[in-house]
């Protein structure tokens, strides 16, 4: 019995496996017990019983034990972790508890069968050692100390392996949802069979709206929140796997061919079970999910391509318009490679202070007068060309790269403005533009009243330059509320590029703004017959009855200038006036040009005359908040 237990706790101290384990206990009882089949049975938590090791008996007779509750009517094994006694039966052909298990007994060779269960600390029956007879039999005292001596191995390796299992349940299993996590995602991805092209897909999930749920209700719903759209999106997609791969990000492995053949009807799925309201936290709220899938193929034939492919088909799903699906195609992939360069251009740019402020003037049609500018950002090679923002754009899709673009212009155009004053030049407003990134990496009015605070710059001086699709482009609050705090401390707002995103003239009759700015495609259409001319002039004459000023962008010619100024609008900015330029170029300009210069002369180049001398000033005004 000693040189028994010796084994096995070698076995376990050489961290053998369970299986292997358990198999040598039995192995041993069998030879030390001629005549004896031994088996041992664990019993999980739900109390159903699972065949662990049985050498010596047919597989299927085992495979039928699998996944039986334990009871006092169960066979031996089954009544002993029921009682949590050792249950002794002379004869399983007559005894009653063993009437469930009277077919199965045929041919099985076996007579008697005693079993002891083996018990943890809670008093809990966790597995069963069983001992089978081929004739009638009652255990004498040798065999009950030899099944006895088994007990403690048995529980000393049960014990380990529970705790092995623990510790990879905590590793694999996300504690939130309860679904594998991203160590699991990583290790199925590893192991994942990638020589049968389309045999599985991936998508990928984002929750939209985790982070405005967070910041209106609180972090409690937030994760009832996730806890719900995990729940869904596990159901929908049974069998295949979901995980949680963090944060408002989930990844489902797909593999049943119906789901293969149609992704679309699959996304479809989720999105019909996610669009219930959710009780979180006391609040009822609809999860909102974008999703990226990619299916393996012959370009992108291993799991770290289809995990990229899927990436790449989300990025592009935010990209042109939250809440929907987009398949991998090949074309997204350059698309994503021309993001992730110019991040990495603008990021050196930054770390090297190439990154500077030029301005463009807004110039009053009728005088010529300088009456504002507004602020562009360029980048500088390190060849020393200038790259323009548009050039740049995707750059300023990260999140972080755009917040530190926008305080490093905030802090040029603070320190230019700041100068002019001091040196006399009457700087009026400079406008800056912010992109939906700046209004969601911390509060835009905090940005600037720190940047011309240090300063020493009001912000009155400043016109917060928003386009479209940041304004009206999300459904929800946090541009708004954002730009409602900025307007309150004296900031003028401007929509940007007019005409292009999202306009529409009821958005006008709603939404906090002082200023539009009619996008330059419609002027550059200004020529008689063209509907153009229709739309400016009554889009001038409504913003006119709205107390909203108009600045036309992109004139390049006198004529556009002449028609603006008979049209109504009074302000413009274009190549006819200046291209943009440095800040000492523009302070240049300034005193030339600049409205309250002693003896100001017109901005037109080569021009000697004006359009129409008025001399009266044209500041721009607070428009009040539409009610």
């Amino acid at each position: 019995m000693l040189r028994i237990q010796n084994e096995i706790l070698r076995m376990i101290a050489n961290g053998e496996p369970l299986t292997d384990t358990a198999r040598r206990i039995c192995e041993l009882v069998e030879t030390q017990l001629p005549g004896t089949v031994c088996s041992i049975l664990t019993v999980d938590r739900a109390g159903l019983l699972h065949p662990l090791a049985a050498p010596s008996l047919p597989d299927d007779y085992s495979a039928a034990l699998d996944g039986m509750v334990i009871g006092p009517e169960v066979g031996a094994c089954g009544t002993a972790a029921y009682l949590r006694q050792t249950v002794v039966i002379e004869d399983m052909a007559i005894d009653p508890r063993c009437a469930k298990f009277a077919s199965r007994l045929d041919g099985l060779g076996v007579t008697a069968c005693w079993s002891m269960p083996i018990v943890n600390d809670e008093g809990n029956a966790v597995a069963v050692l069983g001992l089978y007879h081929r004739d009638a039999h009652v255990p004498d005292s040798t065999e009950r100390a030899l099944a006895e001596a088994c007990v403690d191995p048995c529980t000393i390796a049960l014990r380990r392996n529970e705790r092995i299992a623990a510790r990879e349940r905590r590793a694999n299993i996300d504690a939130l949802t309860g679904l594998p996590n991203r160590s699991a995602f990583e290790a199925a991805m590893a192991n994942i069979p990638c020589d049968d092209v389309g045999s599985w897909g991936l998508f990928i999930l984002d929750l939209d709206n985790l982070k405005v749920v967070n910041d209106t209700f609180g972090h409690l719903a937030g994760d009832a929140l996730i806890r719900t759209a995990a729940s869904r999106i596990a159901r929908v997609m049974a069998p295949d796997i979901t995980f949680r791969l963090g944060g408002d990000e989930f990844a489902v492995v797909m593999q049943a061919p119906d789901v293969l053949s149609d992704l679309d009807a699959a996304a479809a799925r989720i999105f019909a079970a996610l669009e219930l309201p959710a009780p979180c936290a006391g609040h009822m709220v609809v999860p909102r999910a974008t999703i990226g899938g990619a299916v393996l193929a012959k370009a992108e034939a291993t799991a770290m391509a289809v995990s990229e492919a899927a990436d790449f088909a989300l990025y592009h799903a935010k990209e042109t318009g939250r809440g929907g699906f987009v398949r991998y195609w090949p074309g997204i992939g350059s698309r994503i490679t021309r993001r992730r360069d110019a991040i990495r251009d603008v990021a050196e740019a930054l770390k090297d202070d190439r990154i500077e402020a030029h301005y463009q003037p807004v110039v009053r049609l009728d005088t010529g007068e300088i009456i504002g500018l507004e602020a562009l950002c360029r980048m500088r090679t390190v060849e020393g060309e200038l790259i323009t923002a548009s050039d740049f754009y995707e750059a300023t899709t990260d999140a972080h790269v755009a917040a530190e673009l926008t305080e490093r212009m905030l802090a040029a155009v603070a320190g230019d403005i700041r100068r002019w004053l001091d040196g006399g030049i009457p700087v009026q407003h400079v406008g800056i533009n912010v992109s939906m990134a700046d209004f969601y990496t911390g509060s835009v009015a905090r940005k600037l009243q720190a940047a011309f605070g240090r300063a020493g710059v009001s912000l009155n001086h400043i016109i917060l330059e928003v386009s479209e699709d940041v304004y009206f482009g999300r459904r929800d609050r946090v541009v708004a509320k954002e730009i409602e705090s900025l307007r309150a401390a004296g900031v003028l707002v401007a929509l940007d590029d007019f005409g292009t995103g999202y306009a529409s003239l009821t958005h006008l009759l709603n939404v906090p703004v002082d200023i539009i700015k009619i996008d330059q495609a419609f002027v550059a259409r200004l020529w008689p017959d063209d509907a153009s001319m229709v739309i400016v002039e009554g889009l001038i004459e409504i913003a006119r009855r709205l107390d909203i000023r108009v600045v036309a962008e992109g004139i390049e010619t006198e004529v556009q200038a002449s028609q603006l100024w008979a049209m109504g609008c009074q302000l413009g900015q274009g190549f006819a006036f200046s291209r943009a330029v440095g800040s000492k170029d523009i302070e240049t300009l300034l005193r030339r040009h600049a409205q309250g210069i002693p003896g100001v002369t017109p901005l037109f180049a080569g021009q000697g005359a004006v359009l129409k001398q008025t001399g009266s000033e044209l500041p721009l005004q607070r428009r009040a908040a539409a009610s």
